[in-house]
C-alpha cells in the first residue's frame, strides 16, 4: 500500500522531501508532480523498476526513459553535448522539455534506448523535484504517468491514489499539476526535431 505525501508546491516540507528520497534510495516506485505532468520516478540502475514501469506504462524495451536531472551540468554527465545542443538546453532550462540525446558511458545499458543508445534528459521547474533531486544529490528515472489506452498523463491525485496505491510506494500530491506533458526534442541529428508536441513552446527550437 503507497503511502501518500502532501507538501506544499513551492516550499515543499523538508522532513517529507527525506522520507520521499529514502524511499527512493530503498528500490521504491514514486509518483510525483512535475511542472508538466504527473510522473513515475524511482532510482537509475534498478532493473526490477524498469520492469515495473514498463508493466504498469504498458511500454515495450523501446520505451524511451528520461533521465531527471538537477542542473545543464550534470546532463552533461549523462549525454554527448555539442556546442550547438548546449546552447539550446542553456535557452530552455529549466522548463518542460525533454530532450532525446545520446546517452554516455556513465549509463547502464538498460535504460538506454536499445538501439540508438539514446535517452531522454530533463530539467524540471518545480520546488517538489528540485528539492528531491538536491536531496537524492543525482538524477532520477522517470516516465510521464500515463496508462494504458489512456492518450492523456493522470492529473488528479485522488485518482492516482485510487487506481495505483498497491503498485506504488509513495504518491505525491502538491497541488493542481497539469495534464499535458512536456514537449518531447530530439537533438541527436543536428537540426531539432519535435517527437512531442507537449506544454514547452516551440519557438526556441524554430519549430
Amino acid at each position: 500500500m503507497a503511502q501518500f505525501f502532501s507538501l506544499h508546491p513551492e516550499q515543499p516540507q523538508a522532513r517529507l522531501i527525506r522520507q520521499a528520497a529514502e524511499i527512493i534510495r530503498r528500490g521504491g516506485l514514486v509518483v510525483l508532480p512535475t511542472d508538466s505532468a504527473y510522473a513515475l520516478v524511482c532510482q537509475m540502475g534498478d532493473a526490477g523498476l524498469l520492469e515495473r514501469i514498463r508493466r504498469l506504462r504498458g511500454v515495450d524495451e523501446r520505451h524511451h526513459f528520461t533521465l531527471m536531472c538537477r542542473d545543464l551540468s550534470e546532463i552533461g554527465t549523462y549525454a554527448r553535448v555539442d556546442n550547438g545542443q548546449y546552447r539550446l538546453l542553456k535557452a530552455t532550462t529549466p522548463g518542460p522539455y525533454t530532450f532525446i540525446l545520446e546517452g554516455t558511458k556513465e549509463l547502464p545499458r538498460r535504460v538506454l534506448h536499445p538501439k540508438r543508445k539514446t535517452i531522454g534528459l530533463r530539467v524540471p521547474e518545480h520546488a517538489v523535484v528540485s528539492a528531491l533531486l538536491a536531496e537524492i544529490e543525482g538524477p532520477l528515472l522517470t516516465s510521464t504517468l500515463i496508462l494504458p489506452g489512456e492518450t492523456l498523463p493522470m492529473s488528479d491525485a485522488d485518482e492516482i491514489r485510487e487506481r495505483l496505491e498497491k503498485q506504488v510506494e509513495l504518491i505525491i500530491e502538491a497541488g493542481y499539476c497539469g495534464p499535458e506533458a512536456t514537449t518531447v526534442i530530439d537533438l541527436t541529428s543536428g537540426a531539432p526535431e519535435l517527437v512531442r508536441a507537449g506544454r514547452g513552446a516551440l519557438e526556441p527550437f524554430g519549430l
